[in-house]
This record gives C-alpha cells, structure tokens and sequence, in this order.
C-alpha cells in the first residue's frame, strides 16, 4: 500500500510540472522533476561564424611601363693629376683652391736656383766642347798639307780627324745636357695642363717635391660634360637589350635619366656612350658609361646614384599589389577568390616591381579575383565575403552613420 501510494503522488507532480505548478512539489520530489523537465527540451547546436569579409581586387590587363634601373658612381671624363717633375722647394701657390680654371693657367712656382746652376753648367761644358772642337779642326786644317807632302806620318793626320768627329759628339751631348737643364728649368713653373675645377693643393708653400717620385701637386677635373658609369649583370643587359629590340631601338640610343642620392633627377637626359667589350667573369656584369651634359657643375665626381633606362610599355601585363603576395619556402603564392567565392591558394612567377605593384608573369588571368587585405583570415577551401575597396570603405561609411545616429537617439 505505501508503494502505491508514493507512485500516486509522483504522476500528479509530473502532470504539474507540464503544466508550470513545479512550485506545488513536495521538497523531496523538486530535483527529479528538474532533471526530467530539462532531459526532455531538444539542445539546439550554435550558429556557425559568418564567412570572413576579405578585401579582394580584380586582375586586368594594363600596359606595363618597362624600365631599367642601375646603380653606379659619377666620374670625370679627363681627371688631370698635376705631379712636380723636377726635385725642388715650393715658393709659391698660384691658384685658387675649387676654383675653375683654363689651360695654361699658372699653379706652383718652385725654386729655380738649383736648376739655374745645373743650366750654367751644361752651358759651360758646351763651350768647352766647342772649343776643343774648333781646336781639332785646326789641327786637321794644318796637317792636311803636311800629309799631302809626306812631311808628316799619316796616322798623325788620322788621329786629327778622329778628334775632329769626336768633338763633334762632344758637342752635342753638350747641347743635350743644356736643352735637359732648360726643360727641369722650364718644370720650376707649374701650369694647369688641361681646363677644369681643380681641387684642394696637396703641397704647400716650402715642401720639397718631386724627390725620387713625381709628387701630386693638384688635381684638376673636366665637368661638362660628366660621365656615369655603372656595372649591368648579364641577365638584366639581355632583358633589357631584348625589350629594347621589341620596340624597334637599341639599348644605346635609349635617353637615360639619371636620378641623384637626394631623389632628384637630373635636368637632362643622358645617352650610353661606352660598352665594355666582355663580361666581367669574375662578377658577371658588364662595364657601362653613360654621358651627360653639367653645364651648372651640380655633378660632381664621386657622387653615387641611379640611372633609370625607358624601355616602352608592354601591353596586356598583370600587375598584382605587391601586399597580395604570400612567400613561403622561397616561392610566391596569392589567395585566389573562385566563382563560388571560396579560397584557394595558387603559386604564381612574379618579374619586376614597379612602385607598389609586381608583374605577374605565371599563375593568373584577366578577370580573375586575388585577395590584398585580410590575408590571415583565409584558408584553403573556406568561403570568404570578398568586397572590394569601395566596397569596404561604404561599408565602413555606413557604420560610422548608423554609429553616430544611436548615439544622437541617445
């Protein structure tokens, strides 16, 4: 009877329960009525994520600019070294330093002293040789008849003209000394051999120049025009002469820009006036020269800086933002958008780098969508919300509005 009783008792606070008077159980019966209550109601799963919203941009076929850039260093085309070529004190500095000059125009003065001695001596070693000379053909003169006449022995006469030809040698070594003595003399007056900007004097007023090696005096540099030169690798010279042909020009008719350390470039084009005649095989490159006009002395040599070379346009080009592209292990990849706006990642050959943008040359064609903004949100195979610039920028346009809209409610 007592089991029955309690049976009795639990299907009527079963029955409230379903009907919402759970607060009619008795304490003993509340938590197992809980339990089933709970047990019967159905768990809902949670809702998936919506797909991430991606920045995507579509490929087109533009003209690409070709261009060839090169790094290289300023260079004089005639640098004058002027070297004392005589041993001697400097008296004097004739010129001004860093200043342009003409040929001719005087630089040093040295001390002449020493060598006006070493002239008076060849000088004097002259006229003795040509008086010895005058005296054997004397001699000659008046043995002459005696020989005729059998007065004398001829080896007397033939030792007088042996001393005869000998004098004459005599003599001309002579001159050769005093025309050297006045040649180191004429050195004592140093004058600018060629027109320029000459830098800073190496020597000063009372240094002793020229003693066992020619000593460097000044240096003076031509500046208009100036040249360039720069070293080109092998495969950069064989692309860019190959994109040069396509247009119907050679590489060395091409203008060149030249473009300085500070970003400026400069006023005048240029133009190749040399190419070496083999690869270097140590570095692989080869020895280019570019000319250009400095008729404001701006350029100096020893500056560095680029040349820029125009190579034309090719049309139907891909140019992907540089951002769009993913290295992994050496290799480039981008996260392409399919039709059914899912992600897939593909390998692609990328060329060169023109601003912010890189030319595709493998992997992608016109038309087809490539992911620029919210790179770590993709993954292969996962749906994305591809937008595009504009579309990002209304969407965040928007947002500010219904922002600034609540808050004006409020």
């Amino acid at each position: 009877m007592k089991i029955r009783h309690i049976d009795a008792a639990w299907v009527v606070c079963k029955r409230r329960v379903l009907l919402g008077f759970r607060f009619c159980l008795p304490p003993m019966f509340a938590a197992i009525a809980g339990v089933t209550a709970t047990s019967c109601q159905k768990k809902q799963p949670p809702a998936p994520p919506p797909p991430p919203i991606v920045q995507v941009i579509k490929m087109d076929a533009v003209g690409m600019p070709l261009t060839a850039e090169f790094i290289g260093q300023l260079d004089s085309p005639q640098n004058v070294e002027v070297r004392a070529r005589v041993e001697a004190f400097v008296e004097k500095v004739l010129f001004t330093e860093g200043s342009e000059l003409k040929t001719g125009a005087p630089l040093f003065a040295l001390d002449k002293k020493p060598l006006q001695q070493k002239l008076a001596a060849a000088e004097g070693m002259l006229a003795e040789s040509k008086a010895a000379l005058k005296k054997y053909e004397t001699d000659v003169a008046r043995l002459q008849p005696l020989a005729a006449k059998r007065a004398i022995p001829q080896q007397d006469l033939d030792n007088a003209v042996a001393s005869v030809a000998v004098g004459q040698a005599n003599v001309q070594s002579a001159e050769s000394r005093v025309e050297a003595a006045k040649i180191d003399l004429s050195y004592c007056d140093v004058n600018a051999p060629a027109s320029g900007l000459i830098g800073a004097a190496s020597v000063s007023v009372g240094s002793l120049v020229g003693k066992g090696e020619p000593t460097l005096l000044a240096t003076i540099s031509q500046l208009d025009p100036i040249w360039f030169y720069c070293n080109i690798g092998e495969s950069q010279f064989l692309r860019s002469e190959s994109e040069a042909r396509r247009t119907g020009k050679r590489l060395a008719d091409l203008p060149i820009t030249l473009i300085l350390a500070n970003g400026e470039q400069h006023p005048v084009k240029g133009k190749i006036v040399f190419m070496d005649r083999a690869v270097d095989t140590k570095t692989g490159t080869l020895r280019v020269r570019t000319e250009f006009a400095n008729t404001e002395k701006t350029l100096r040599p020893g500056m560095f800086g680029r040349i820029k070379i125009d190579l034309g346009t090719r049309p139907d080009s891909i140019m992907a933002p540089e951002r769009a592209i993913v290295e992994l292990q050496g290799k480039q990849f981008v996260w392409v958008i399919g039709a059914d706006n899912k992600a897939s990642q593909r390998p692609v050959k990328v060329g060169e780098t023109i601003g912010d943008r890189v030319v595709i040359t493998e992997g992608l064609k016109v038309g087809e969508r490539i992911v620029t903004e919210g790179l770590q949100k993709v993954r292969e195979g996962a749906p994305v919300q591809p937008k595009t610039a504009d579309e990002v920028a209304q969407q965040a346009e928007d947002g500010r509005a219904k922002g600034e809209t609540k808050a004006g409610k409020e």
